[in-house]
């Protein structure tokens, strides 16, 4: 993923259209089938328990995602980046719309432009559309705000006829939502003139009510929906902001939210039980290292280890997040490490119980508050990942970011110079790092500083850019 030299505000009165006639026709329908389903859509996902669903079989694999694939995911409208990809000698190529992507007039504009020269190549393709929650600035249908998600879907299908991209499904919370993308994909089908059931889609397990309702989501989406990918920076942010509210202590820094954490372990059980109950498959998570070309060894080798834990647990694929990390991906799925069978069921005890980290590392948390401005000011100047320390940063990663630090001012995290991390001490630590009328640092201090965490950056941005919204102590 190569970094996007545009500079373009994140809403502009020059919005992008559709790129053609038939995508305009397409998301028409979309959003005409869907027009009265919004409110429901938009509410926050429930945390009761799931009621049963009746025995089902998810849809068949695609036969062109084999069994211990690398995926590459590229960023949509990162031209250069997605022509490399396609030669990289991924197994397949995932085109992003979502928590790469920043979505300025310009990157929707040049992503939906591009589809047909991607949608051309002689390799497995899957596409990430926006997420339902997520506005398309500037497009309405019969007089309703468009919706990316919609816009994107019809993009990809109408860009190329004959050709279709497999779809991964982001951010689902609720059956009402899995419901909606049914619709969707019904319609779609409809209007396109293609057998029912031709689409396939992966459903992406990265919220908190997402888990405790995916059995019931990939049971309503079981015509289409082949298998669940563990979205784990994701998973752990909406872990983060649905109960860092009800938590006395601080949540553990992001290096203490590993896999190795037994809340995350059962995270990555409960979704590949679901996957071996129903003949679905699980995808693993991204590999978002960047390794030091002068010695790679180190990220490759914790690369091929976690891929050899994913494939221990039952996982069948997994993200690479750079052409360079696609070999170790593959090597450490083809390598599952030798671990006990899982004997302890997972209970919702289990998924919450995060470890209490005791007085955070200082230095730590001016890295994560660094990490959350670092992102979002690429973001507003048209860039939607950013390579820091070593690492891979994206819009997912900057969500855990900034939901940690809320959470840490709310609690009044204890550090380990003796200090306390409250609203002034957050205050302080930002405007050592941006002043106050950067973009970034007014969105920061506007999702930090709030009294409920909000539910999604991107969304909240827009509402302030449309507002003019700012805090105020």
């Amino acid at each position: 993923m190569l970094p996007h030299a545009q500079s373009v505000p994140v809403v502009s009165v020059n919005p992008p259209d559709l790129p053609s006639s038939a995508a305009r026709a397409l998301a028409e329908a979309l959003h005409a089938a869907l027009a009265d389903a919004w409110t429901a859509v938009d509410a926050p996902g429930p945390l009761d328990a799931a009621p049963p669903v009746t025995d089902y079989r998810a849809a068949p694999v695609p036969d062109d995602l084999s069994a211990g694939r690398a995926e590459l995911i590229v960023e949509a409208s990162d031209l250069p980046a997605l022509r490399a990809a396609l030669s990289s000698g991924a197994d397949a190529v995932v085109i992003d719309f979502d928590d790469t992507f920043a979505p300025t007039p310009a990157n929707v504009a040049a992503a939906w432009a591009a589809l047909p020269e991607w949608l051309a190549a002689d390799v497995p393709l899957l596409a990430r559309p926006r997420a339902l929650y997520a506005p398309q600035p500037g497009l309405t249908f019969a007089g309703q705000p468009a919706r990316g998600a919609l816009c994107d879907l019809a993009a990809l299908l109408t860009a190329r006829p004959g050709r279709v991209p497999h779809l991964y499904l982001p951010k689902l919370e609720s059956v009402v939502q899995a419901r909606a993308w049914a619709t969707a994909l019904r319609v779609a089908e409809g209007h396109l003139g293609l057998n029912p059931g031709t689409l396939r889609v992966c459903l992406q397990i990265e919220t908190l009510p997402g888990l405790l309702h995916m059995d019931a989501l990939l049971s309503e989406l079981r015509e289409w929906a082949f298998g669940l990918n563990a979205g784990r920076w994701d998973y752990v942010f909406s872990l983060v902001k649905t109960t860092g509210a009800t938590r006395t202590v601080p949540v553990p820094p992001r290096a203490g939210l590993g896999m190795d954490v037994d809340a995350m372990h059962a995270y990555a059980q409960a979704l590949v039980d679901v996957c071996r109950a129903r003949g679905a498959q699980a995808v693993g998570g991204t590999a978002a290292v960047s390794p030091d070309p002068l010695n790679p060894t180190l990220a490759l080798d914790a690369v091929r280890a976690d891929k050899a834990r994913e494939a221990a647990q039952g996982f069948q694929g997994a993200w690479a997040g750079l052409p360079e990390l696609l070999d170790a991906v593959r090597e450490g799925l083809a390598t599952p490490t030798p671990t006990p069978a899982p004997t302890a069921p997972v209970t919702r005890e289990r998924l919450l119980a995060l470890p209490d980290p005791g007085p955070l590392p200082a230095a730590e948390v001016r890295d994560t508050l660094g990490l959350a401005l670092d992102v979002f000011g690429a973001w507003f100047a048209g860039r939607g990942v950013i390579t820091r320390n070593g690492r891979i940063e994206d819009t997912a990663t900057a969500e855990l970011a900034r939901a940690l630090l809320w959470q840490w001012v709310r609690v009044g995290a204890p550090l380990d110079d003796g200090s306390v991390f409250d609203r002034a001490a957050y205050r302080t630590l930002r405007r050592a790092l941006r002043p106050d009328d950067t973009p970034e640092a007014r969105l920061l201090d506007h999702v930090v500083l709030a009294d409920a965490a909000p539910a999604y950056v991107p969304l909240e941005a827009h509402r302030l850019t449309l507002n003019e919204r700012t805090f105020h102590d």
